[in-house]
């Protein structure tokens, strides 16, 4: 498959090598696995003189002997002396980098925890005592979530302040998505396109897995996602597992019960009869996974909330495949499949509101766009966009067919909000597979 996208993170990373010639650089990449952190990294690098080290977890010894090989067959430089540890492996490094400008990029950075965790304190010295002679473009890349932004953006960690960059790689975005299913399928249909959203949510490594089983249509993404031994299907517990350690089952059990439609607090405790604020405040906060999501207008004390998975591959996963799991795990593909095309309809409209709200953020044209409910989910509107500075607002209705969508409907429920937006003009729209 080729590069696609990412020409701004692309020109950015160029930007801090041409900067690097100058003064040290550090830049920390954060990033869900599978996202595309490692290809980025490499593509921007492509051309230039890059050190690539991979933290596997084995021994500190071990790892440097890789990276010592990697060194003198980049570098083509005599090695003096034994280099047993990561402190003279960078030592070394830092001294050469004085001479001459050197590109690093370690991958996986975190597990330097698991190897030897005085690395980081053994870095940040060697760091302050070098940086400002050494002409160095270091780049930190981990998909550890929790832990990447632990080790730079915690004032206890010795890393704390010393990078110069920080980068956080997101999903492809729908108008990506659409060029990547074109280019392999010109003849594909919004409900393909939708799938294509819903099950890979712009996450390069699901994108490609379908493209390299030529899975273009709905029906064949279903199927090589839900095939016995899919890839797909043990990927939830390995993207998160290591997020989460020994309290994953809490977490995996909140995930599944917000997948699913259970999206307030109230309705979460009440089904796992335990208190949940912790676990909730940390997979919003700490792991990223989900979002506090507020009506529109409502203010930011407002108890009126719900939880969304922000992932949209995470939340097809907890909702068909996690959930059923005893079903996986005889061996029953088939009964997955049923409850799939039985509900498929009800849940890919949820994510068909998601897609018109990033598509209308694309544009650029609102800012302020978000969804409207009032207590007990009365008058929902999925979608209400605002433009202030020209005072515009369209409240729009999403349904997955056209005829289903009733605008004087729409209207009747918008009622509320109208007195707060005095003097704007208003517009009523319906999006449907038709407009995907």
């Amino acid at each position: 498959m080729k590069f696609y996208n990412r020409e701004l993170e692309l020109a950015q990373l160029q930007q801090i090598e041409r900067l690097s010639q100058q003064s040290a650089q550090m830049t920390f990449m954060i990033g869900r696995r599978r996202i595309g952190k490692t290809s980025l990294l490499l593509e921007a690098y492509k051309n230039s003189e890059r050190l690539y080290f991979f933290v596997a977890k084995k021994n500190e010894a071990l790892l440097c002997l890789e990276f010592i090989e990697e060194i003198k067959q980049k570098l083509q430089i005599p090695l003096f002396g034994e280099l047993k540890t990561f402190k003279a492996v960078f030592g070394f490094l830092l001294e050469i980098a004085k001479t001459r400008q050197l590109t690093i990029i370690i991958d996986e950075f975190q597990e330097f925890n698991n190897v030897n965790a005085s690395i980081f304190s053994d870095m940040q010295n060697l760091w302050d005592a070098n940086k400002r002679e050494a002409k160095i473009n270091l780049l930190l890349c981990g998909s550890v979530y929790s832990m990447m932004t632990r080790i730079f953006e915690n004032a206890k960690e010795p890393l704390f302040g010393r990078a110069t960059h920080k980068m956080h790689l997101k999903s492809f975005d729908v108008g990506t998505l659409k060029e990547i299913l074109h280019d392999y399928y010109p003849q594909h249909t919004s409900e393909d396109l939708l799938a294509f959203y819903l099950i890979t949510g712009g996450v390069a490594k699901y994108v490609e897995l379908l493209i390299a089983q030529k899975a273009f249509t709905k029906a064949d993404m279903l199927a090589q996602v839900l095939r016995e031994n899919s890839l797909f299907l043990e990927e939830g517990k390995h993207v998160l597992i290591e997020e989460f350690g020994k309290d994953y089952g809490n977490y995996f059990s909140i995930l599944s019960l917000i997948a699913s439609g259970k999206t307030s607090r109230v309705e979460i405790e009440s089904i796992m009869e335990i208190q949940t604020g912790g676990f909730l405040d940390r997979l919003e906060t700490s792991f990223g996974l989900i979002q506090k999501v507020r009506p529109i207008l409502a203010t930011p004390t407002s108890r009126i909330i719900k939880y969304t998975i922000a992932d949209n591959f995470l939340s097809f996963w907890f909702r068909f495949i996690y959930k059923y799991r005893s079903a996986i795990e005889a061996g029953n593909m088939e009964y997955i499949a049923q409850i799939v095309e039985r509900d498929y309809d009800t849940y890919s409209g949820k994510i068909l509101e998601r897609y018109f709200i990033e598509k209308l953020k694309k544009e650029k044209k609102y800012n302020l766009i978000g969804t409207y409910w009032e207590k007990n989910n009365q008058n929902e509107i999925d979608i209400v966009a605002v433009n202030e500075m020209e005072k515009k607002v369209l409240f729009c209705e999403v349904k997955r067919k056209a005829n289903n969508i009733d605008l004087v409907k729409l209207k009747d429920k918008s009622d509320k909000l109208l007195p707060k937006f005095n003097g704007y003009e208003i517009s009523y729209q319906g999006c449907s597979l038709d407009d995907v």
